[in-house]
């Protein structure tokens, strides 16, 4: 046996192997999502007057209103990214709440790319796109729902052709 065929073979196990293994990283991306966002949350709906005050300051309008949205958002949504149910629609409020801190809060400290690239916020942003393009894993709420749906639809057309 050549060298060659050797890696070759080794190359096709490991690309098997890592394959039935996807369905741990978008798990370990909603588990540190949630590990981000539902502590924040839960800190800011038991202490509403802190985000206020922050949020005066960065002369958000409406603060207290906003403070109010943003810490159910992070919350609930990070919540239900825990566990995978409406993870897409969980996931848009938490990229928007994103964007706005990159813009307000952190808009004096970013000064090119690398400072963007660098923050937490973007990192949240990267990680909250890929929940929404791609979905939430096959670890997840949502996939077991897809699937009894689909065969829902399978059975209800298989009935339907006879």
């Amino acid at each position: 046996m050549s060298l060659l065929s050797t890696v070759e073979r080794i190359r096709e196990r490991t690309i098997g192997i890592l394959g039935r293994l996807g369905w741990l990283a978008p798990l370990f991306l909603r588990l540190s999502l949630f590990a981000t966002f539902a502590p924040t949350g839960w800190g800011k709906v038991h202490d509403l007057a802190t985000p206020t005050d922050y949020f005066t300051e960065l002369h958000i309008p409406f603060p207290h209103f906003n403070a109010i949205l943003v810490s159910y958002t992070e919350l609930i949504g990070g919540s239900l990214l825990l566990i995978g149910l409406l993870s897409r629609p969980a996931a848009v409020p938490l990229f928007i709440s994103m964007v706005v801190a990159l813009i307000t809060a952190k808009r004096e400290s970013l000064h090119g790319v690398m400072d963007l690239l660098a923050v937490d916020e973007f990192l949240y942003l990267v990680m909250l796109l890929v929940i929404i393009l791609c979905g939430p894993g096959q670890v997840s709420l949502d996939y077991f729902i897809d699937r009894l749906l689909r065969k829902r639809e399978a059975a209800a057309a298989g009935k339907s052709t006879e």
